[in-house]
């Protein structure tokens, strides 16, 4: 199952105009508002803290192994306090396909989302640092302009939205479903031979990630179609929901 950097920003400087708190404070909120998305869908994440900078996150992260590194910003025009200037960008490196490519899922989604569609865009950049020094795939997304009225106010009224609308372009990046969250439940495997495989994908086709013995211990947080997204251990994939029995 995939694992990816979530790396909301560190910029406790930059202020919302509406007084709501900072840029790290509220794109902090957007990464807890993430959680319940990504352990429905069986996306593992680490995550940086906000006395971490950006330049410490890509080294913690690049330390490690990740399918991608995701950095969530909002933006700021630096025209006064009171800036017209809105819009969504999701940067990339150029040269990343991939990077490219999840720019684009993000930016198709988030125009479903934000109030002026036509404002959200990609754009490749080579200065920002959190989409050219990581050693995976990278976007970094600025959300709105937080020296905007109208664009800190959707950021801050629309946080469980914006978070299902991310974890729904990295389930599309991942080629994996989109699964609501549900209330976690314990489970416990009931085969009466043989074992239960936790497969990286809802299908007998997914490829196996281990095997279950009867009696197994794990925690629901999603059901799609029959099978069960499951944490088994330090494990996560998907079961079929025919030999868990939920507590």
């Amino acid at each position: 199952m995939p694992i990816i950097y979530l790396s909301p920003s560190t910029q406790e400087s930059n202020p919302y105009i509406t007084g709501s708190g900072s840029e790290e404070y509220n794109m902090n909120l957007l990464a807890d508002a993430m959680v319940p998305y990504l352990l429905s869908n069986g996306i593992r994440w680490n995550r940086n803290t906000p006395d971490m900078t950006a330049a410490s996150s890509i080294r913690q992260a690049n330390k490690g192994y990740y399918d991608f590194y995701l950095a969530l910003h909002s933006n700021a025009s630096g025209q006064g306090e009171a800036s017209p200037v809105r819009g969504v960008i999701a940067f990339y490196y150029p040269g990343s396909a991939d990077g490219e490519r999840a720019a684009n899922i993000f930016v198709d989604n988030l125009r479903n989302i934000y109030p002026l569609p036509d404002k959200v865009r990609t754009q490749a950049t080579t200065t920002l640092g959190e989409v050219r020094q990581p050693r995976f795939p990278a976007v970094l997304l600025e959300l709105g302009y937080h020296d905007n009225w109208s664009d800190a106010y959707w950021i801050e009224n629309n946080m469980d939205e914006i978070a299902q609308n991310l974890v729904l372009s990295l389930t599309e990046y991942f080629g994996l479903p989109f699964i609501y969250p549900m209330e976690p439940r314990a489970g416990t495997v009931r085969v009466s031979y043989g074992t239960l495989t936790l497969r990286s994908y809802p299908s007998t086709y997914g490829t196996v990630i281990a095997n279950m013995p009867n009696g197994s211990a794990v925690t629901v947080y999603g059901q799609w179609q029959g099978w069960y997204v499951v944490h088994y251990g330090d494990l996560v994939g998907y079961a079929s929901g025919d030999y868990i029995q939920l507590s």
